[in-house]
């Protein structure tokens, strides 16, 4: 059976402004039987961070055959190289400026090239619109069957960011606010954690890194540090606290979070992106 295409935009453009529809327009020109999928167009712009934490957090809960087109480009028209690459699962299409690190530490890439080939891309691209004039049409001719390697050139190397900070030791673990949701949820870089029981959680391995062996953790004996405000123990979800009370609790991405019952953790308390969390 054949499988239709499947495209997934992510990008920081937002839905004011005509840049998304103009790349759907481009990417249905070229190959009209492609399926759109908007995974989000609300990344902070310019945040490259949260663009890899967000494509992380989605792109085994899809096809292995979709084409993941990542537009959060600050760097547009500069050096930076515009690549695509093919993995296990998934063919990514992106800049390089790193924000594919986080979902390669999970897939297993087996070839990466260079945008370079004219004839894949819009004549006379933009130097300020390579979503429009680069991005799309590759992602689309690879949704039409078009080999990766008739792209451009291999790039022997990208970009990857630095690892978020986990660090485990005897008398505790550290980490850092990793992303804020559209609720005020606090995700932090404690994970990946699962639950072994109904009590005991245990790491797996994330972002690439073994967390080794470590004995499982006592949920209920937990103490959690941010924005100067302790919370007891780790829970299961929401409802487990009375409204209007802050929780720590393992959320769907297996990361540490921090809830606040019906209102915004964040706003609670105070805290951003790269604070700390013990």
């Amino acid at each position: 059976m054949n499988q239709t295409p499947t495209i997934v935009l992510l990008t920081d453009f937002g839905l004011s402004d005509t840049y998304v529809g103009t790349m759907k327009g481009v990417i249905l020109s070229i190959c009209p039987a492609a399926r759109l999928i908007d995974l989000t167009h609300a990344v902070e712009p310019q945040h490259i961070r949260q663009a890899a934490y967000l494509l992380l957090t989605a792109y085994r809960y899809f096809p292995p055959h979709a084409v993941f087109l990542v537009v959060v480009d600050p760097g547009v028209g500069t050096a930076r190289q515009p690549i695509a690459i093919e993995t296990d699962h998934g063919v990514y299409v992106a800049p390089d400026n790193g924000v594919l690190s986080y979902v390669l530490s999970q897939v297993q890439p087996c070839q990466q090239v260079i945008l370079q080939n004219p004839a894949y891309r819009l004549p006379s691209a933009s130097q300020t619109f390579h979503g429009r004039d680069i991005f799309s049409p590759a992602a689309a001719h690879l949704a039409n069957g078009v080999l990766i390697t008739d792209l451009g050139p291999a790039i022997p190397q990208i970009a990857m960011l630095p690892e978020p900070l986990l660090e485990i030791g005897a008398l505790g673990v550290r980490g850092e606010v990793l992303h804020i949701d559209h609720y005020g949820n606090v995700i932090t870089s404690i994970g990946r954690l699962m639950w072994t029981s109904a009590d005991f959680l245990h790491f797996q391995p994330q972002f690439g890194r073994d967390h080794g062996v470590y004995p499982p953790i006592f949920a209920t004996r937990c103490r959690v540090t941010v924005g100067g405000q302790t919370i007891s123990g780790i829970h299961r979800t929401y409802g487990d606290v009375p409204p209007g009370t802050l929780v720590a609790l393992i959320g769907s991405a297996g990361q540490l979070e921090i809830g606040f019952n019906q209102g915004s953790a964040a706003e609670y308390l105070n805290v951003s992106v790269g604070d700390p969390v013990t």
